[in-house]
């Protein structure tokens, strides 16, 4: 399941905005991502033919299951190190811009590791 990091950060801002409630068009993921609309547009395109997205006749994207499945996988990342760049000292934008940069390359088996370690420090499970 590899697909470029431009197309996670598209699949992981519908996530986020479908949690907001409501629908999710082209403008609010263009918005969140600072992205121009024609850019937005293009790749819903690429992520609909790939079967990433579903868009009703109105505009209203949705994830469908593989889709669901990798913004799942890379909200999870961006949540976990956010929070710990956060518990280490850094501001919350640097940490979210960090977690941003970080949550695409890291290794499953690192992200493991420190996922593990953060909610063993912290006493949570998440």
């Amino acid at each position: 399941m590899q697909i470029r990091k431009s197309a996670e950060d598209y699949l992981e801002a519908i996530l986020v905005l479908s949690k907001q409630g409501g629908g999710v068009r082209s403008i609010d993921i263009a918005t969140m991502l600072g992205v121009s609309k024609p850019s937005v547009s293009h790749a819903m395109k690429l992520l609909r033919e790939d079967g990433y997205i579903a868009m009703d006749r109105y505009g209203t994207v949705t994830l469908l299951d593989k889709g669901t499945q990798i913004a799942e996988h890379i909200y999870e990342r961006h949540t976990v190190l956010s929070k710990m760049l956060e518990r280490l000292g850094v501001s919350p934008e640097v940490a979210k811009e960090d977690a941003c940069k970080i949550e695409h390359d890291l290794s499953d088996e690192t992200f493991a590791k420190i996922k593990e370690h953060f909610l063993r420090e912290s006493g949570k499970v998440e």
